[in-house]
């Protein structure tokens, strides 16, 4: 592997560029660290407490009514922002599954397909279950296939 740091006083912002011959494990575990140290974090809130809480641990993300909630294996949390706004500020391994959801794809157990066009998805040691629309289906198994 090679490191190059060129230095350009015209640039407003700092541009990272990967340029490599495939996606493999070592480029995704760069890019999760360089996600991870750029991004602002998200703030989860329950009653009047603030958490911090790391993002791998988040199964998904909801909205229900006007509010957004972020979901662990044990609990919920809210959080203000909008999906789309979340979407710009996760990990990749993040994906939209239906105009109210947004998965973790590392954290999937399962995927049901059913004959009525309607999916499923399910988490390791939770109970919680998320449905996936028939739009964004092959969007989440393109997505399963990337970080498998």
């Amino acid at each position: 592997m090679k490191i190059r740091v060129e230095l350009d006083s015209d640039l407003a912002e700092v541009e990272i560029v990967i340029r490599a011959a495939r996606f493999d494990a070592q480029l995704e575990q760069i890019q999760q660290a360089l996600e991870q140290a750029t991004a602002p974090p998200i703030i989860f809130y329950k009653g009047a407490s603030e958490y911090f809480l790391d993002i791998d641990n988040i199964l998904f993300f909801e909205t229900d009514g006007s509010k957004i909630f972020a979901h662990t294996r044990e609990d919920a949390y809210e959080v203000k922002h909008k999906l789309y706004e979340l979407e710009d500020r996760l990990p990749y391994y993040f994906c939209r599954i239906s105009k109210s959801s947004i998965i973790n794809s590392k954290a999937i157990y399962s995927l049901e397909k059913s004959f009525s066009g309607s999916s499923s998805v399910r988490f390791y040691d939770t109970h919680k279950e998320v449905y996936v629309s028939r739009h964004y289906y092959q969007i989440l198994k393109e997505k399963l296939n990337e970080t498998r």
